[in-house]
């Protein structure tokens, strides 16, 4: 045998023999699987859609304390079978009532970390860390609801190894316990937990009058409420409408209940006529833009009522309406003094009022 063999031979031993001690105190990784065990409640609010992994690390989820045939203290890692959220998912689905009526939730793993260490007189310490987040999920995104950080400690023999099992499933049973009171605390009043959307409408009034004219069926355009300076114009008066309105919002039981106070309106002090116009029929072709603003305003009311508003995004659509609304109170505007020429088509002009008279009745703003 040459001496560069021998060199070989002794190395491989060496290796060996260093291998198998290392062993000695680092075993290989073994499995945990969670005992189904049937929680103590029921949800009401929610059910576990799924378990999404986020942790730091995310190796094995313990680090436990045990003994080897030396009789000395070793570390041996430990992961749940499967990995963490297939694991915790599963446990889950077995043991805790799932009804898809309700709100799907998903659970965020961000710590699960069970460490055992040595006491005095063969005791081992255990302790598990749990920082899970809970999100509701919604049609196209997800809403954090809360986070709930937690822990279990438990104090055993160093003969007793069984240990680490039913602390983690304590650790999850626990969050979900936590997680559960919130909700049934917060389902009531909680805007991301509301199952539906409700909307009131009603005028937007002030107590004592001001500059702004708010549409009242009782409130007629008056003479004196045309304030400005007579500005260069073909026409003989002008007034200058607008649509708007305030929001407010409250959860009630579960709905939102939202309360839209339409302000259809003009200023006094955009209001001009020129020189001693001041005709009853120039009037009342005046106040009927004033009219046809309320009758638009009255079409938003109607499209917004016939909507299911999605309880993620209320004001989008109310948003999106509001808009057209705009566009629609300017086309009718125009198309109105488009057809009367501006008041000078006496004939078209009794059209109009017959049209916007009976519109309104329609609606109930005039009898």
């Amino acid at each position: 045998m040459s001496i560069t063999t021998l060199r070989v031979l002794l190395f491989s031993i060496t290796c060996i023999l260093f291998f198998e001690g290392f062993n000695l105190y680092q075993k290989k990784e073994k499995s945990i699987i969670l005992l189904d065990e049937k929680m103590a409640f029921t949800p009401h609010e929610f059910y576990i859609d799924n378990v999404v992994d986020e942790r730091n690390d995310r190796s094995s989820v313990a680090a436990l304390i045990t003994n080897n045939t030396t009789h000395t203290s070793a570390i041996e890692k430990a992961d749940l079978q499967g990995g963490a959220a297939t694991a915790i998912k599963q446990f889950v689905n077995h043991n805790l009532a799932r009804n898809t009526t309700l709100s799907p939730v998903i659970i965020t793993l961000k710590e699960f970390k069970l460490t055992e260490s040595t006491l005095p007189g063969g005791r081992v310490n255990g302790h598990l860390l749990v920082v899970f987040s809970f999100e509701l999920q919604l049609k196209y995104i997800t809403v954090h609801l809360m986070d709930y950080s937690g822990g279990i400690r438990y104090d055993r023999s160093d003969k007793q190894p069984d240990a680490a099992e039913p602390a983690l499933r304590r650790g999850i049973e626990e969050a979900l316990l936590a997680f559960n009171t919130w909700m049934d605390q917060q389902a009531d009043s909680n805007a991301l937990l509301a199952k539906v959307v409700k909307v009131h409408f009603t005028d937007y009034t002030e107590k004592q009058e001001g500059d702004t004219i708010y549409y009242a069926i009782n409130r007629p355009l008056k003479w004196s409420d045309f304030q400005d300076k007579p500005r260069a114009s073909r026409f003989e008066a002008e007034i200058f409408t607008s649509i708007g309105y305030t929001e407010q919002m409250a959860v009630v039981k579960g709905v939102i209940d939202i309360n839209i106070a339409l302000k259809v309106d003009l200023p006094k002090s955009d209001c001009w006529i020129k020189g001693d116009s001041h005709d009853d029929y120039i009037l009342n072709h005046e106040q009927r833009h004033f009219d046809i603003e309320k009758l638009v305003a009255e079409h938003f009311k109607e499209k917004i009522s016939g909507m299911t508003l999605p309880v993620e995004n209320y004001d989008g659509p109310i948003n999106v309406e509001y808009l057209e609304t705009l566009r629609e109170a300017t086309r009718m505007q125009k198309q109105y003094d488009a057809e009367t020429h501006h008041g000078m088509d006496r004939q078209a002009q009794e059209q109009w009022n017959d049209r916007i008279d009976k519109e309104l009745k329609a609606y109930g703003v005039k009898k």
